[in-house]
């Protein structure tokens, strides 16, 4: 894509001045917006209302990978909002067949149901481990989840939770989960010689996102799917986030090899049009029939249509290997630079997806982010500062990120 070329204020839409509360008087109070109202997008580039020009790179927390207003994805878009927007899934839906065959190519999966976040996606597949403890005689079956994971805000999904934080109100909470540290395959063998008759499924996110940008290490992803095999249980992997090549490859699981038997995907796939998608093989591919799961908007036709969209745009413009590149480019300059500061504890990260561990809550980084390097940043886990920028990233814009970072942290 070319580069964006600057806007006068006077011509962006909508351009009346906006009167700020904190928070919003007329708003539920779940988040707490800093104070700028972004009007246009184009790549990686954002404007406010008053023409002010930032670098996008959070990319609405890992969703709009080819970055803002693409065309070829405005293009399906507009196409098809003027044909059919909806229809409900009662119908066949000519764009979710097609989507689904892509990313059953893709992915090594066979079947898949739509929804519309990745918390739905993850909580279809929590039922989907339901469903096989009942055909294994399990009356109440345990699914292993990783202490600091992510994995919404349903309730179940909040469960699954490793954040005392973001459960905290929401009791009781379902209950039936073995929590075990990312990357210890000692404390999953303790937990199946503990609860193992009642175990059914494995959930874990290849890559933490909202826990602070953690890596499962080299080999563990495989030792997961070694372990799930030997004793019948389902391989759930999460990667609402880590998916649609932000990691360098198609899912993160595939720098390791793998198949699961389940996977969960949302964010990236659609570059901003809501959409979800829990996709499964083998037995698990067989569990969902008629009645048994279901979403009114899940898979419409223009959500699947953006999400072929994206995924064409993806291969032609060989994004795959500018994630991996920019990626490596990103994070060793970034530990280039920070070396030796003292507030830094670590700089990790893989592909697109980079974390910057600080000793100390940081959240005001974003507001010194935004106002002194017209730069979007987001702080994850209290202390991290987390990257997730468009996978159009150049070099360029890398080392004005880099350059950025290295004078917010101290």
């Amino acid at each position: 894509m070319s580069r964006p070329q600057p806007l006068d204020a006077a011509s962006l839409p909508d351009n009346e001045p906006v009167a700020w509360q904190a928070p919003p008087a007329n708003l539920m109070q779940t988040y707490h917006p800093l104070e700028v109202d972004f009007v246009v997008g184009r790549g990686t580039r954002l404007w406010d209302r008053q023409g002010r020009e930032y670098l996008d790179a959070i990319a609405g927390v890992g969703v709009t990978q080819l970055g803002h207003a693409h065309p070829a994805v405005v293009e399906a878009i507009a196409d098809q909002a003027g044909k059919l927007l909806h229809v409900s899934n009662l119908y066949g839906n000519r764009w979710q067949l097609r989507l689904a065959e892509r990313l059953a190519g893709l992915s090594g999966m066979q079947r898949m149901h739509f929804s519309n976040s990745g918390a739905e996606a993850n909580e279809a597949a929590l039922k989907l481990a339901r469903l096989y403890a009942r055909r294994r005689g399990v009356a109440r079956p345990r699914v292993v989840v990783m202490e600091n994971a992510f994995h919404g805000r349903t309730l179940a999904t909040l469960s699954a939770c490793g954040n005392d934080t973001v459960r905290a109100g929401f009791e009781p909470l379902v209950e039936d989960y073995v929590r075990v540290p990312l990357g210890d395959v000692a404390a999953l063998e303790a937990a199946t010689r503990e609860h193992g008759a009642d175990i059914v499924a494995v959930l874990a996110e290849p890559v933490q996102g909202e826990g602070g940008v953690q890596v499962a290490p080299p080999g563990y992803l495989k030792a997961l799917r070694e372990h799930c095999t030997r004793h019948g249980w389902l391989l759930m992997l999460d990667e609402a986030q880590s998916g649609m090549g932000r990691t360098g490859r198609w899912f993160a699981f595939q720098h390791e090899g793998i198949v699961p038997d389940v996977l969960t995907m949302a964010k990236g796939l659609a570059n901003g049009v809501p959409i979800g998608a829990c996709l499964a093989r083998g037995e698990a591919a067989e569990l969902f029939t008629p009645g048994s799961h279901g979403s009114t908007f899940g898979g419409n036709p223009l959500a699947c249509r953006a999400a072929c969209a994206t995924l064409d745009a993806i291969e032609r413009e060989g994004l795959l290997a500018n994630a991996a590149r920019q990626g490596q480019t990103l994070l060793d300059g970034l530990r280039r630079t920070l070396a030796g500061r003292p507030s830094v504890v670590d700089v990790r990260g893989l592909g697109l997806m980079i974390g910057i561990e600080l000793d100390r809550p940081c959240r005001e980084l974003m507001l010194d982010a935004l106002r002194e390097h017209r730069l979007l940043i987001n702080v994850t886990h209290g202390n991290t500062v987390r990257l997730l920028p468009p996978l159009v990233l150049d070099a360029g814009e890398v080392q004005r990120i880099v350059e950025a970072i290295g004078a917010l942290v101290r």
